[in-house]
């Protein structure tokens, strides 16, 4: 059986393939959340309506929630009385989510 050498490009992206894959893994389990996020129980409403604490709140335009693996999720996939850690934009709208995993939501919020 005759091998062809292999393309030293294909090499390089079969090897930046795999440090993306290994990279992607480790990132998950990594994340920043904003020190002044406030603590939260979300549900979905309806559309672009959240409900934090009891009170309905808007998505603002771009807002992202992430899940405990850092995801981005739509809001219908927010399960209902999910524990977060929230951000508002100065029209007081949602801006940023985190959906906190168990160790996250273990941990006490820092004082200020």
């Amino acid at each position: 059986m005759i091998r062809r050498p292999r393309s030293p490009l294909v090499f390089a992206l079969v090897s930046a393939l795999a440090f993306a894959l290994a990279a992607g893994g480790v990132q998950a389990q990594l994340r920043t959340i904003a020190p002044d996020a406030k603590r939260g129980v979300m549900s979905h409403v309806q559309a672009m309506t959240v409900e934090i604490d009891g009170k309905r709140v808007q998505l603002a335009a771009g807002a992202q929630i992430r899940d405990a693996r850092n995801l981005i999720v739509v809001p219908t996939a927010i399960p209902p009385g999910a524990l977060v850690k929230y951000q508002l934009n100065d029209a007081g709208q949602l801006y940023r989510a985190w959906i906190l995993s168990p160790s996250e939501a273990a941990q006490p919020d820092p004082k200020k």
